[in-house]
Order: structure tokens, then C-alpha cells, then sequence
């Protein structure tokens, strides 16, 4: 026999029930996260207890167990903010990052840290390096990578005299619109952005503002900040930095390609221990010698150990000599990553591990 069918009554008496003991079981978990503190001993700040590989070990058993019907995305961004809330109960994290509010890069600070921590706009990406360094920021989250436009070079140019740790990655799908004042296409006559979202969107903006000034400024946010005062000009920015500033939506979407997604890094200080499905990125300086790119190169292949992504840049150290980023899958604590390493530094100028850390969560 088919179960009576429930009322509205009783389905909502249902729901009541599972927020009641979900609110309780959070609550519970915040007493454990406030045991974890206590064994850890007293006078420590948030810094001291924010482990990275445990927190994408966690959210990969959120992964592990989900069946919907809420997605992975969802679930991890759910977990996480109650992670984040539970973290920030003594001391929250202060993360720096590119400024002011409203730019895709808090929204990949909120992404990766959830909005407990306390987030500390930046002027640029060159500051949010040194504020990590000094000690003033835990933790900063700087873009380094879009899949239409590649790597960020001021972001990789900055670790060539930083001590800065990469302590994690986060992927952010961004989604570019058009705002202004009026929120009327005809009354724009000039566009500001940041360079990197004005070529991302410039197919668009050749085809419906083929007139206009194109304005490249230090961030989305602040071309937003900038067009609320200006009633002939528009900004190119995420839909949050549009209602932060007060601005209407001319048009939504407008970026070239609808993968549009662009990778950041989490700087920190300290290396942390393998979480278990870890990437490697490394800075290696080459001798100028025939083959001496092979002989760096090599030994990742015959250890078995993938090779991500490799970008050159000047070394600074000379003219015409370069430093290579490499990305690599695992931990520098791996066995084989060990080995390999060993087998590179002596054909190596120099060799600097920039961090391990987990790989990007949905």
C-alpha cells in the first residue's frame, strides 16, 4: 500500500523537525571546534588552528557522501561556511586581497574561506604580498591564471622576490556584466575595468559600444566606485560589485567565452602537510646550457609524477636569463617527489618549492 499522502501542515512540521536537530548538531560541532582550541593550548590566534589539508579532507568526504539532490558545489559551499564559523568563534582569519569590496577576488576569498573570516581590501596585488609578509593579513588570495587570457604576470613576477607559500588554490566561474548609472546602452560613451576583464569582454564591447573609451583601472570594484559618479560611463564588473556601488545591470553575461574561470591563490607563510590529492608549485632557475630545461624536466617523468603547467618569466637576476613556474601533482613530501627533486638540484641554478597544497574543491 502506497504511504497517505502528507499535508502542507505536516511536510512543514517535518522540515521544522530536521532544522531543529540540524541547528543542534551545528551547535555541537562548534563545542568541538572549541575543544580542538583548548587541546591545542590557551593564546593562540585563528592562524595557529586553521589547518588546509584537514579542511579539503573534510570537504572531500562531503564530496564522497553526497547523492543530491543538492549538487557538490553546493554542499561544499554549505559545509564550509559552517567550518569558517566555527574556526572564527575566538579569532577570525584576516585575508587580504585585491580591493576594494566587491571584486571577484573576495568572492574567491569567501569561496575559500567562507564569511566568517574577516577580509582586508587591498590596493593592488603587489600590497596584498607584502601584507601577508608583515604579518598584518594570515592569509591573501591573489588571481593567477584565467582560462581565456592565461597566467597574470604581475601575480607570478611577485614570488621572484616574495617569500610567500602558496597554502591552496581556488577556481572561480566569473561572470562578467555591465553597469552604470541610467543602466541605458545609449548613454554609455566610455567603460572602465580591470585590463584583464576589458579583454575578456571585448568581442562584446566591440559589437554594442564600438565608440566608447575603454579604461583600464586596478580593479572591477574600483570601476564601479568610479562610474556611480559619472552619468556617461559604465563599469565592467561582477553582479555583487554592481549592487554594492549601486549601479543598474545594462548587461549580464558578457564575457567572450562561457567558461570564463579564473584560478587564485591562497598565500600564506608555511608549507602544510599532504591533505592526499595535492599540487606542487615550483620555481626553478635554469643554467644556460643546452638541454638544461631537459635535465629539470626529466626526472618528474621518469618518478611518474604529471606535470600541470609550466610558465617562463625573466629571473631578474640577469638579462636574458628566466625562471621557470611549474606546477606539479602530488606533495612535496611525497617519497618520489623527494627523489626527483634530489635529481634536479644539481642541474638546477636554483630550485624553490612555492608551495603543496590541496587541489581546488568545486
Amino acid at each position: 500500500m502506497n504511504e497517505p499522502k502528507l499535508s502542507l501542515g505536516e511536510v512543514r512540521e517535518r522540515i521544522d523537525s530536521i532544522d531543529r536537530q540540524i541547528q543542534e548538531l551545528i551547535s555541537e560541532r562548534a563545542n568541538w571546534a572549541r575543544e580542538v582550541a583548548r587541546v591545542k593550548g590557551e593564546g593562540l590566534s585563528a592562524i595557529d588552528y586553521y589547518r588546509p589539508e584537514r579542511e579539503a579532507h573534510v570537504l572531500r568526504m562531503v564530496v564522497d557522501r553526497n547523492q543530491g539532490p543538492l549538487s557538490d558545489t553546493e554542499m561544499v559551499r554549505l559545509f564550509r561556511e559552517i567550518m569558517s564559523s566555527c574556526l572564527a568563534q575566538e579569532d577570525p582569519l584576516k585575508v587580504g586581497f585585491l580591493g576594494p569590496e566587491g571584486t571577484f577576488s573576495e568572492q574567491a576569498v569567501r569561496k575559500h574561506f567562507g564569511h566568517a573570516a574577516y577580509g582586508l581590501p587591498l590596493g593592488s596585488i603587489e600590497e596584498v604580498f607584502q601584507e601577508v609578509a608583515a604579518g598584518h593579513a594570515d592569509f591573501g588570495v591573489v588571481p593567477v591564471e584565467n582560462s581565456g587570457q592565461g597566467m597574470i604576470q604581475v601575480t607570478l613576477d611577485m614570488f621572484l622576490t616574495s617569500e610567500a607559500r602558496i597554502c591552496g588554490e581556488v577556481e572561480l566561474r566569473v561572470h562578467q556584466c555591465l553597469h552604470s548609472v541610467s543602466g541605458r546602452l545609449e548613454d554609455i560613451r566610455r567603460v572602465y575595468g580591470h585590463a584583464q576583464s576589458l579583454q575578456q569582454c571585448k568581442t562584446w564591447l566591440r559589437l554594442n559600444l564600438p565608440n566608447a573609451e575603454c579604461i583600464a583601472v586596478s580593479s572591477n570594484a574600483e570601476g564601479a566606485r568610479l562610474a556611480r559618479h559619472i552619468d556617461d560611463a559604465a563599469a565592467i564588473a561582477g553582479e555583487t560589485a554592481g549592487k554594492i556601488y549601486g549601479l543598474k545591470t545594462v548587461a549580464s553575461a558578457i564575457e567572450d567565452r562561457a567558461d570564463n574561470t579564473t584560478r587564485f591563490l591562497v598565500i600564506g607563510r608555511s608549507l602544510f602537510p599532504p591533505s592526499g590529492n595535492d599540487r606542487t608549485s615550483l620555481l626553478i632557475t635554469v643554467n644556460d646550457k643546452p638541454g638544461a630545461l631537459y635535465d629539470v624536466l626529466s626526472p618528474f617523468a621518469r618518478h611518474g609524477i604529471s606535470m600541470n603547467r609550466i610558465e617562463s618569466r625573466p629571473a631578474h637576476t640577469g638579462n636574458w636569463q628566466y625562471a621557470f613556474f611549474i606546477d606539479v601533482s602530488g606533495h612535496v613530501d611525497d617519497e618520489q617527489m623527494k627523489v626527483a627533486l634530489a635529481e634536479i638540484e644539481p642541474a638546477a641554478a636554483h630550485v624553490r618549492v612555492l608551495g603543496s597544497y590541496p587541489v581546488a574543491l568545486p
